[in-house]
Parts: structure tokens; sequence; C-alpha cells
């Protein structure tokens, strides 16, 4: 076998992506399980922009409500802490009061912020991009300048949830092992964003909520003709919406690290747009673009930390490794232009919507 195997490695060319499907095979454990890690932010972007858009508002505000809500949840977290102390941490999940509150904190903010975007683009009609345009640029500036003021004392937060422990024998059992290891065993923010995945894509296809959604998105005046009240839920979706995008920002700051970075987003929000579209408006197709996109940044950080050798790990040494570390914005751009056209919105999606007078 070794003998066939550096066979194929020796043909030229080929040779090259016969090893790079060898290195992929060998880092799986490993490229799976950060895959998931990764793409769990991107998911709930691209969920809550399913929601919204379904409902035919557009939400650019994404990438400002998910670094508004890590940046709550943290520092609600280190204030939390220091009232209540850190508790003791069951052993499901690691779960404290102090993680509690900050975790309801950075979905409420979220929550606020969609409520505002909602306002401006449901009631005040303004423009829905420069309204999310405005959030983001008013998160970033805002919460860079007060964690600028924060971490001058070096607080300390309240932790961080803790991953499911899988068994050994489970995550090493042939063929599957490796994808169970790579769902479960992360925390719970990252784990319901799979639940959700699944429950939104029941409802939204198989609910009388997801009928009223898909028609106030596609023909608002159909829809209230037959008794829906269009602006009410518009206001509930993008809410909604609003909460999910901040589970986004919360695992970013309370479950894949325990701290809060400027900019720590790094445009998961607009990513995850880009996977929405590639998804076509769904969330179980939004989930697969995440997942796509969190693959790219997951062989990125593998090349990066654990470069391949021979001949293939000589060809990588030639390119700039600044390559790898666009790879995936890269992957998101090449997908949006190979289906751009071809993925059609609600059809109302982005248009302010005005009852009819009463006559």
């Amino acid at each position: 076998m070794d003998q066939l195997i550096n066979g194929l490695y020796g043909i030229p060319v080929a040779g090259l992506i016969f090893q790079a499907v060898g290195y992929i095979v060998d880092q799986l454990p490993f490229l799976s399980h950060a895959a998931v890690a990764i793409s769990i932010p991107i998911i709930f972007a691209a969920l809550c922009g399913v929601v919204c858009e379904r409902s035919g508002v557009v939400n650019i505000g994404l990438e400002g409500i998910m670094l508004t809500a890590a940046f709550v949840g943290w520092v609600v977290g280190v204030v939390a802490t220091q009232f209540l102390g850190h508790g003791d941490p069951t052993p499901l999940f690691g779960f404290t009061l102090p993680l509690i509150i900050a975790l309801v904190s950075a979905v409420a903010a979220g929550m606020l912020l969609s409520l505002l975007h909602a306002w401006l683009a449901i009631s005040v009609r303004a423009d829905q991009i420069i309204s999310g345009t405005i959030i983001n640029i008013i998160a970033l500036g805002l919460t860079g300048y007060l964690i600028s003021l924060i971490s001058q004392s070096s607080p300390k937060g309240a932790g961080s949830f803790t991953p499911l422990a899988i068994p050994q024998n489970v995550a090493n059992l042939p063929v599957v092992g490796w994808l169970i290891n790579a769902v479960f065993n992360q925390g719970p923010i990252a784990i319901s964003a799979i639940v959700l995945t699944v429950v939104l894509q029941i409802l939204l296809f198989r609910s009388r909520w997801g009928l009223r959604t898909r028609s106030v998105g596609e023909h608002p005046k159909a829809a209230e003709t037959v008794g829906i009240d269009v602006v009410k839920l518009r206001y509930r979706n993008v809410v909604a919406g609003g909460a999910l995008a901040a589970l986004g920002g919360a695992y970013l700051s309370m479950e894949l690290t325990n701290s809060f970075q400027p900019g720590m987003t790094q445009g998961r929000g607009f990513i995850g747009l880009a996977a929405m579209i590639v998804g076509r408006w769904t969330p179980l197709g939004a989930f697969g673009a995440a997942v796509l996109f969190g693959s790219a940044q997951a062989i990125s950080s593998s090349i990066t930390f654990a470069p391949p050798t021979g001949s293939l790990g000589d060809f990588m040494n030639q390119v700039p490794p600044q390559l790898f570390d666009a790879l995936p914005y890269l992957v998101t751009i090449i997908i949006l232009a190979g289906l751009i056209g071809r993925s059609t919105p609600p059809a109302a999606d982005g248009q302010p919507y005005s009852r009819e007078a009463a006559t």
C-alpha cells in the first residue's frame, strides 16, 4: 500500500493533487472540528439574514449586531462576576449564573439593535442598506472605544462555556467518529446553531408562521388582503433575527474565547449574508454554505500551523502566506460570482411597505 501511495505521489502534477487529498484526510479530525467551530457565527448571521429577508427586510447590520452582542455579553459577564462571584459551573457545558446573565444580556442587546433597524426600515421607511451600515459603523466605533477604556483595569471575564465531552471510544469510531466529535464536541451555543437550523427549516416551510413570513416577503399587499399584519410580522421577525445574530456574537466572546477584541467579528456578518445567498435563502442551504466557508478557513489554519511535507510542502512554501489568510474570502467571492443571477431573492426583499388607505 505504501508503495502504491508513493507511486501516486510521484506522478507529475497529479501527484500534488493526490498529496493534497492525503493531507486533508490525515488532518480530517482537526479540520472538521475547526470548520464547525469557525462556521458557528457565520451560521447564526446567515439564519438571521434568512429570517429577515424572507420577511422582506434587508439587514446589512449583522456585523454590528454581532459585535455589540459580543461586547455586551463579555462586559456584563465581568460585572456579574464582580457581584456574584464565578459560581460553581455545572458538569454539562459549565453553566454559571454570571454566564447565563451575560448571555441573556447579549441576546437582549442584539434584539434592541434589531428593533432600531426595524423601526428605521419598516416605520420610517429609510433606506435599509444605509440603516444597516450606520449600525455597523456605530457598533465598531463605540465598542472599540469602550473596550479601550475598560481594558485599562484588566478585568477578568465570567469564563466561557465548556464543550460537550465526547467519550473517547465514540470519537475513535471508524468512519463516523470524526464527524460525531466535530459536531457534538462543542459548547451549548454552537450546538444550538445546528438545532436552530433544523427547526427554522421546518418552521419556514411547514408551519403557519413560515407561510405567512414567505408571503410577506413575496407579496405583502396580497398578504395584507387575507388578514396578515405585514408591519407587525416584519417587526417580530427582524427582532427575532437579531436574537440569532446576537447568539453568534456571544459565541465569539463567551464560548470560542473568553475575551472581547475590537472588531473581533472580522467580517463574519457579511460572510453570513453571502452564505444566505449561496444557500438560496433557506436555513439548510445557508448552513451548508457557512460550513463551506468555515472549511476554507480551517484549511488555511491547518496549512499555517501544520504545513504539509514532501513535494506538496515544497510547493506550498513558494505560495505567499497571505494567500492562505485570504482563502476564505476568495472562496466567498468565487462562489458568489458563480451564483450571481442564479439565486433569486424574495420579490419584496428590501422594499418598504405602507398600508393601503382605508376607504
